[in-house]
């Protein structure tokens, strides 16, 4: 019990990054349409950055999600239910703040750059968080495994 009271707390903390991160993007979209150059967006600019709005409730709503379930279930002694269920749940978070994070960065250069700065941009982007969030961490789990 007390390694899952401690796993909870440690996935908890993750998901304060996690929604840092999340309101800061989201913030500085939603302050996106007040802008007079907004205006001036092609429809590909304006599909992205609904994307990216519709991407930043839905990563919000999912952060929420584990708090949500552990008032409801925190009285029913389901901690390991509670913690696995968080655990995956923090890691499609985890993958959806990486994708509006490439989202953002993609709308942000194709408006000040041009289309294909946006796109490279989120490509590049795409692959060193694929890099960064899949791969090192795989990469170090299999090296712990053989225990060296």
């Amino acid at each position: 019990m007390e390694k899952l009271d401690r796993n909870w707390m440690e996935l908890l903390q993750e998901l304060r990054v996690l929604q840092t991160g999340v309101q800061i993007l989201g913030g500085f979209l939603l302050t996106l349409p007040f802008q007079s150059r907004f205006e001036t967006l092609d429809d590909f600019q304006t599909a992205l950055y609904l994307a990216n709005v519709a991407l930043a409730a839905l990563t919000t709503a999912l952060i929420l999600l584990p708090v949500s379930v552990h008032r409801r279930l925190f009285r029913l002694h389901l901690r390991a239910a509670l913690v696995a269920s968080a655990d995956r749940i923090a890691k499609v978070s985890l993958a959806c703040v990486g994708l509006l994070s490439v989202g953002t960065s993609a709308l942000v250069f194709d408006v000040t750059a041009g289309r294909a700065a946006g796109l490279w941009a989120g490509g590049v982007l795409l692959v060193v968080l694929l890099v960064l969030l899949a791969y090192v961490p795989s990469r170090l789990r299999r090296h712990a495994e053989r225990g060296n």
